[in-house]
């Protein structure tokens, strides 16, 4: 019987504690407060004019009235999208166009409550840079610094584009040579990576399209061991050289996907006469005169140093 009263006073206090809150907040939704809220702001596709410039794309306006309103137009309110026509401003010198957003203020205040009041608009100035069918293409030049550890290599860089359209005015036009990606900046990868570049911002530049996908393909190195003839070079028809061994083992660091492609063939040892005669002993430190691209580095060459004679013959 004492647990019963218990629970029903505490039902009782909470029916008079939400009675009070309703209350409360009844009382306090009537006050006026000033809040901020946003309005989308789109300009009008026009075909001949191409805007360099990136857009604002929406108004902060700060507005005044009953708590009620504010709430409707924060989580409620959906406010239209305030048009832009550029080209009603078009005779603007430079092909730069400034507009006042008090100017727009009327087209704001017929999205509020007749109550409302409209405080302030921000930003108080829109700014358009737009050209008039100016442009060139012009290539892609990645900027950064890419690295991979020290078991993989970058094996190549691939663009999505490797050139893109850019308008600019035509002074302005004529001192673009590249598009430029903004830095990219990936250390010790290990695997593919796709990674999408904006470019380089220019004031009154717009890039079609406005951004590049960069692909850096990633190879794991391996070890290959080739055995390298040794040929001889500039030799009278009267002299033969003979060398011993008559090949070395040359091993090599090379990406995994040129395993297949390299081979002997591939590489050159070549000993000159005239080196020869030069030399004080009988012993030659091999030296590789042709090393085909895919070689990352030489490991090794077995032996370094080969015995050499050089024979006479009748002819």
């Amino acid at each position: 019987m004492f647990h019963a009263n218990n629970s029903k006073e505490f039902l009782i206090f909470l029916f008079f504690l939400f009675i009070a809150t309703m209350f409360w907040l009844s009382q306090t939704l009537s006050l006026e407060y000033e809040t901020e809220v946003s309005i989308p702001i789109q300009v009008k596709d026009t075909s001949n004019m191409i805007l360099t410039s990136e857009p604002v794309n929406k108004l902060q306006i700060v507005v005044k009235d009953k708590g009620t309103i504010l709430l409707h137009y924060i989580f409620i309110k959906q406010f239209v999208p305030l048009t832009i026509d550029i080209t009603e401003y078009s005779h603007s010198k430079n092909n730069h166009i400034r507009i006042h957003t008090s100017a727009l203020k009327k087209s704001i205040q017929n999205q509020l409550n007749v109550s409302t009041q409209l405080l302030s608009v921000k930003p108080d100035t829109l700014e358009y840079i737009y050209v008039s069918s100016h442009s060139k293409y012009v290539p892609v030049i990645l900027t950064g610094n890419i690295t991979a550890d020290r078991q993989h290599y970058l094996s190549d860089t691939i663009f999505s584009s490797d050139s893109v359209l850019v308008y600019a005015s035509p002074d302005v036009l004529d001192t673009i040579t590249a598009a430029y990606t903004r830095p990219v900046e990936l250390q010790n990868i290990s695997d593919t990576v796709n990674y999408l570049s904006t470019f380089s911002p220019i004031k009154g530049v717009k890039f079609v399209p406005e951004s590049v996908e960069l692909t850096f393909p990633v190879d794991i190195y391996t070890e290959k061991m080739l055995e390298i003839p040794i040929h001889s070079t500039g030799f009278p028809p009267n002299k033969i050289l003979r060398t011993f061994p008559s090949k070395v083992q040359v091993t090599v660091q090379i990406g995994l996907k040129h395993f297949y492609e390299i081979n002997s063939e591939n590489f050159s040892i070549e000993m000159s006469y005239d080196d020869l005669l030069k030399l004080d002993t009988d012993r030659y430190s091999v030296k590789l005169k042709l090393i085909p691209p895919g070689v990352n580095r030489i490991l090794r060459i077995v032996p370094e140093q080969i015995d050499f004679l050089i024979e006479t013959i009748s002819l």
